[in-house]
């Protein structure tokens, strides 16, 4: 089955994106609900993306050969560890360069708010902060640990992290 140009676009974002779920395609695609988007995925590009084992959605390894883009995450095959590059939209490449390191103490959500305003000059939402560590981690580069409040670490040392930033 040969996929339109819109499908083929949306495939794309699947890939660039995975591990991702229904409210970051719904963000990406302008898409008024989750239940939505899962109707797309079915319907259009049931056959080049599945559920992993957290739900999150994953395209199949032929559907990355479909359309042009690099993979959101490369992990050595060899390695059960945490990817070794990334590719992701720029905040979450601002939180990669000013979030606590492994061995780090963890930082809440504002304190990472604060080290983007102070270290990129930005004013992202902490909505937007909160959702950025969290794709983070769905992509096992952050880990998250819970004090009175959810902190956050990477999951992995900056330098074994190539960061790239995604349109």
């Amino acid at each position: 089955m040969t996929l339109s140009e819109e499908a083929t676009e949306r495939l794309a974002d699947v890939v660039e994106l995975q591990p991702t779920k229904n409210a970051e395609l719904q963000d990406r695609w302008g898409m008024d609900s989750g239940s939505e988007v899962h109707q797309y995925l079915e319907n259009e590009l049931g056959d080049h993306y599945f559920r992993d084992d957290n739900s999150l959605i994953r395209a199949t390894s032929e559907a990355a050969d479909l359309v042009d883009v690099e993979p959101g995450i490369e992990s050595d095959p060899d390695d059960e560890g945490p990817p070794s590059r990334i590719r992701v939209p720029e905040l979450q490449s601002q939180i990669v360069a000013v979030l606590a390191g492994p061995d780090e103490k963890s930082e809440s959500v504002v304190s990472v708010l604060h080290n983007l305003r102070e270290e990129f000059d930005v004013d992202p939402e902490a909505e937007d902060v909160r959702s950025g560590l969290q794709s983070l981690r769905r992509k096992d580069v952050v880990e998250v640990e819970y004090r009175t409040v959810p902190t956050f670490r990477l999951a992995v040392e900056r330098e074994d992290l190539e960061v790239g930033v995604s349109e």
